[in-house]
């Protein structure tokens, strides 16, 4: 009994965690993402002081990330391992990094692109060529 009235606190705690997250989103950045993807749901964040949509469009993860004046800044797109810059791949298996769990292309507001690979909770950079930039623990 005990065990489940836990679970059901935890559950509302989230559930509610959620919510207040999404109210906080300017409305004028919940328009601009509305504008974008009419009829997406998406689960907000806040990420760096901007506010982060997750959301799947067309069976792909996708996010985008806008600023508090509702100016896109980047949107992040999952892709298969066969889209990832063989020379990032390259880099990763030199350096044995470890098995790559996800990968991502990222497109900046200005049209520079980059690619990411999550391995072992730390994000991997790299440029649109995959010359390795930075990691970033997640």
């Amino acid at each position: 009994m005990k065990t489940k009235i836990l679970l059901a606190g935890l559950f509302a705690g989230i559930s509610l965690m959620g919510f207040s997250q999404s109210k906080n989103v300017p409305a004028a950045v919940k328009t601009a993402f509305e504008h974008q993807y009419p009829g997406t749901k998406a689960k907000w964040e806040q990420e760096d002081g901007n506010y982060e949509a997750a959301f799947t469009s067309k069976g792909v993860k996708t996010s985008v990330v806008y600023d508090k004046d509702a100016r896109l800044i980047e949107t992040e797109t999952a892709i298969s391992g066969g889209a990832f810059p063989k020379a990032a791949k390259d880099y990763i298996t030199r350096k044995k990094l470890g098995t790559v769990s996800e990968t991502a292309k990222i497109t900046k507001a200005d049209g520079t692109v980059s690619y990411e690979a999550e391995i072992k909770k730390t994000d991997y950079l790299f440029d649109e060529k995959g010359t390795f930039l930075r990691a970033q623990k997640d």
